[in-house]
């Protein structure tokens, strides 16, 4: 029975983990993704830029998945006059993940 627990006990050790390793991925990716629509969108940088890359990280809380997170700043581009297609930011998203998940993993 010893060596049913230590398995089961390694099992949820290594969930934690993978769990805890998509979340800073995820919101890695929504903070280096509020950057881009920042400085190339809404003329922000600096402290500002950072301030709007918090807010769409959290935006990402108020439900699952994207659609909070994309309707933010679908919403913010829209009162600044800018078009863009909800397909180039899902793909600049898509991108970022990958820059995200080489960052955390780098710092893993």
């Amino acid at each position: 029975m010893d060596g049913f627990q230590d398995r089961e006990r390694e099992e949820e050790a290594k969930f934690r983990h993978q769990q805890e390793l998509a979340f800073k991925i995820r919101n890695r990716r929504n903070k280096l993704f509020g950057l881009w629509v920042a400085e190339e969108f809404l003329g922000l940088s600096g402290e500002e830029a950072l301030a709007y890359a918090k807010d769409v990280v959290m935006a990402d809380f108020e439900g699952p998945g994207d659609d909070d997170m994309m309707d933010k700043v679908k919403r913010d581009l829209a009162a600044k006059g800018v078009e863009i297609s909800d397909h180039r930011l899902r793909r600049r998203l898509a991108e970022l993940e990958e820059v995200a998940r080489e960052q955390v993993m780098q710092e893993s």
